[in-house]
């Protein structure tokens, strides 16, 4: 593969990566003008689902007979799949409603060790040492970015909990994405996920909106929310991952992390200290230490 495929695929990957570091910011200041979390997300998977539709129906046009269409047992499998999309979102948002934002990327950023447990209960065989050095860093990391060494903090522990459960869908997310029809195009595989994430999200707004639906959301934030959390990152990582491989796509994807504090530092005014930064560093090191391969090519 050319050097210029490779820093393409970088650019991509970084692009989706920032893009998706700001979603939280903009999430908080919704929450800020009185907007619910089912508002929130309803308006982000309706509008997400509107967009993907479309770019779906360009790449029909455009590809007329080279488009492979997604069976029935493809649809089913992704919508399945879908649902963990779904509650990565709603567990997400959740937890930067009783948490800083600077906070719960860093949560949502224990994927790190929790993909590891998975694949070594997937794989039935013990992690490798360089992976078990990356979640040791990774947790004594977190330890520092949220600060739970000073006293004086007090974390909301529904924040914390939501924050872990996010985490935690976002961990089966990765895996599925990457392992459920493979052979279908990513525009078809990302709207009948979306379709699989929608029915846990609006049975979420079912049960949880006690006040009328205010409708205004959907021009307010739901564009900007579909845009930046839905339509654009998924496209860009799905372009550019073939270009850089896993390994060199999952550390430059780890720009989310900076992205989002500096977002939240800059238009929420959220304090940041230098304990905390440290522990963002150790956390995106942890992560490149899991995906470069230390062993010399002979």
């Amino acid at each position: 593969m050319s050097q210029n495929n490779v820093l393409k695929g970088v650019f991509l990957v970084a692009l989706g990566a920032t893009t998706y570091g700001m979603l939280a910011t903009f999430v908080k200041m919704a929450y800020s003008e009185g907007y619910t979390t089912a508002e929130v997300t309803t308006s982000q998977f309706v509008l997400g689902i509107l967009g993907v539709l479309i770019i779906n129906g360009f790449q029909k046009l455009k590809n007329k007979d080279k488009v492979v269409k997604a069976t029935p047992k493809n649809i089913f499998s992704l919508m399945l799949a879908g649902t963990s999309l779904g509650m990565t979102s709603l567990f997400y948002y959740l937890a930067v409603k009783y948490i800083p934002v600077s906070i719960g990327i860093v949560l949502l950023m224990q994927t790190v060790w929790m993909g590891v447990l998975l694949e070594m209960i997937l794989e039935k065989k013990l992690p490798s040492k360089q992976k078990v050095i990356a979640v040791f860093i990774v947790l004594f990391g977190t330890v520092l970015a949220t600060n739970l060494l000073k006293n004086d903090i007090v974390l909301d522990w529904r924040g914390i909990m939501w924050g872990v459960l996010a985490a935690a869908s976002f961990t089966t997310t990765m895996f599925t994405a990457n392992s459920v029809a493979t052979e279908i195009s990513p525009a078809q595989r990302s709207l009948f996920m979306l379709l699989g994430g929608s029915v846990i999200v609006f049975t979420f707004g079912f049960f949880t909106q006690v006040t009328p639906f205010n409708l205004e959301i959907f021009l307010k934030w739901g564009i900007i929310l579909s845009l930046f959390g839905t339509i654009i990152p998924p496209i860009l990582m799905n372009l550019g991952f073939p270009l850089t491989g896993i390994g060199l796509g999952s550390i430059v994807s780890a720009l989310e992390l900076p992205v989002s504090v500096m977002m939240a530092f800059v238009l929420l005014n959220e304090k940041v200290i230098l304990t905390q930064w440290i522990g963002i560093i150790l956390i995106i090191l942890a992560i490149i230490i899991m995906n470069v391969n230390f062993k010399r090519k002979i």
